[in-house]
């Protein structure tokens, strides 16, 4: 550094002892010590001047003034300071000794901060008086990255953090970059649009501890592990809590805890309940624009009809859906479609109307309703299946339903009598046919109370429960029939 100018300090100078390096110093040792600095050389060549003046002549006295002049000039182009050295290795200037302290004391702060504990910087910091430019003497602020450097727990790197949480390092911003890429092009299709992160993400030149990672796979596995996250799921027809758990990688006590107050027995369709999601580290944002055919619902026409039951109905013309060409914007998070932005749509057919009869008369009693009830309510003593029947093992047609001797068995539904009288194993027996391919049998009856022909409500009373036919006991053998076909009669009660 050329511009310091170290004093050989003589004479009236070096006769003022050197203070201690840490001791403050009171203003007037300040100025006196600045003063022999800046005017040692004028005092010893005046100390000189003054013996000759005793033989005054001309000569001397110009060459007095010069000093002067000379002295004045280094006064305003130069000025007192230090040269601060750290283990013996020279740094510059500072103005003052104070100040480079302070600067040692920030930096050892702003460590602590960085890595979390409190940090003493080591090594020996030296000061000898100099002169130097005034413009050539470096605020000691500038000496902190130097400082810093020093730190070997510490380094100067490019950081990556994700809502403000560090996440990793790397020496140069590419690397950290290429992640970010990798991680937002898995989620990219070729007709994404946009792309971007939902959390905030940033990279920034920073000091950071040197223990952070640094190893680019392990920075990206951290940001694409997943967390535990919560999101809501509508609850829809045939859905069970048990379901909604299973399906949402969840026990039904963990889904529970997330919905209290809920009755896990009474779900109601439209219901919204709290489920687990897993969400990564980092939410990747992408926006697809496409274009997909949709179906045009068709409408449909009603038109009344008296020779029609009330609740029957015919197509008299069916309806056909129409179709258009969407185009739209589909946000997706993750992967998951999160909204729709329609942006423009183009009706490629219409739709056409469908028309329906409904029926206007009133419908009587005995008219089925579509649905059975139990023709007497007991225990089955027998099930519908093969079994063990008097020795030989054959098929049981129906389900026997016990009760007492003269219990008054009713009709399922509504319908016609179409049999009604004894008929061999089935004793006492009366068939009504409920239409739509549905037909029912009560056998073993005491007595008949209808006769072939007859139109039954449902729930009317058509006989008296007995033991007649091939039985062991007083009860009623029940058999459902659908399409000349028998099935299991459970399968039809409520």
């Amino acid at each position: 550094m050329d511009e310091i100018l170290h004093q050989p300090f003589s004479g009236a100078a070096a006769a003022q002892p050197e203070l201690p390096r840490y001791r403050q110093r009171t203003a007037l040792e300040v100025r006196a010590e600045r003063f022999f600095q800046e005017h040692a050389g004028l005092i010893r060549r005046l100390d000189r001047l003054h013996a000759k003046l005793e033989r005054f002549n001309p000569m001397s006295f110009l060459a007095l003034a010069t000093i002067v002049g000379v002295t004045a000039v280094v006064g305003t182009v130069y000025t007192p300071c230090y040269q601060v050295a750290m283990d013996g290795v020279p740094l510059g200037v500072v103005a003052t000794q104070e100040e480079f302290q302070a600067v040692v004391t920030r930096v050892e702060e702003r460590a602590s901060d960085i890595l979390g504990y409190p940090y003493t910087m080591d090594g020996e910091v030296t000061y000898e008086l100099a002169l130097a430019k005034k413009e050539a003497v470096p605020s000691a602020a500038s000496y902190e990255p130097y400082l810093l450097d020093r730190i070997g727990e510490v380094m100067k790197s490019y950081v990556l953090s994700v809502n403000g949480q560090v996440i990793g390092a790397a020496e140069n911003k590419a690397a950290l970059d290429a992640v970010l890429e990798g991680i937002k092009s898995s989620y990219e299709t070729e007709n994404t649009i946009e792309s971007g992160f939902v959390d905030q993400v940033s990279i920034t030149r920073e000091y950071i501890a040197s223990t952070v990672e640094q190893d680019v796979d392990n920075i990206t596995a951290a940001l694409t592990a997943n967390t535990n996250g919560q999101t809501t799921y509508t609850v829809v027809s045939g859905d069970t809590f048990s379901d909604i758990a299973n399906n949402n990688g969840m026990t039904v006590a963990e889904l529970q805890t997330l919905n209290p107050g809920v009755d896990i027995n009474l779900l109601m369709i439209g219901q919204e309940l709290s489920v687990k999601e897993e969400i990564p580290a980092l939410s990747v944002r992408t926006v697809d624009a496409v274009t997909y055919t949709e179906a045009i619902p068709y409408e449909t026409q009603q038109v009344e009809d008296s020779s029609m039951y009330e609740g029957e109905s015919k197509v008299i013309q069916a309806g056909v859906e129409g179709s258009q060409l969407v185009n739209a914007d589909i946000t997706y998070i993750n992967g998951k479609e999160s909204s729709r932005d329609i942006t423009g749509i183009t009706v490629t057919s219409e739709p056409t109307e469908a028309i329906v009869a409904v029926g206007t008369k009133e419908k009587p009693t005995w008219v089925a309703t579509g649905s059975f009830r139990w023709p007497v309510y007991g225990r089955i003593t027998s099930s519908y299946g093969y079994r063990s029947i008097f020795g030989s093992y054959s098929l049981h047609r129906g389900i026997d339903i016990a009760c007492s001797y003269g219990t008054s068995i009713v009709a399922a539904d509504g319908g016609t009598v179409t049999f009604s009288g004894w008929n061999g194993t089935y004793g006492k027996l009366v068939v009504i046919d409920h239409g739509n391919g549905k037909v029912t049998y009560y056998a073993h009856n005491s007595s008949l109370l209808v006769s072939v022909g007859d139109k039954v409500a449902k729930g009317e009373t058509i006989a008296l429960a007995g033991s007649t036919g091939r039985s062991t006991g007083t009860h009623c053998h029940f058999e459902v029939h659908v399409n000349g076909q028998l099935v299991n009669p459970l399968n039809y009660l409520p």
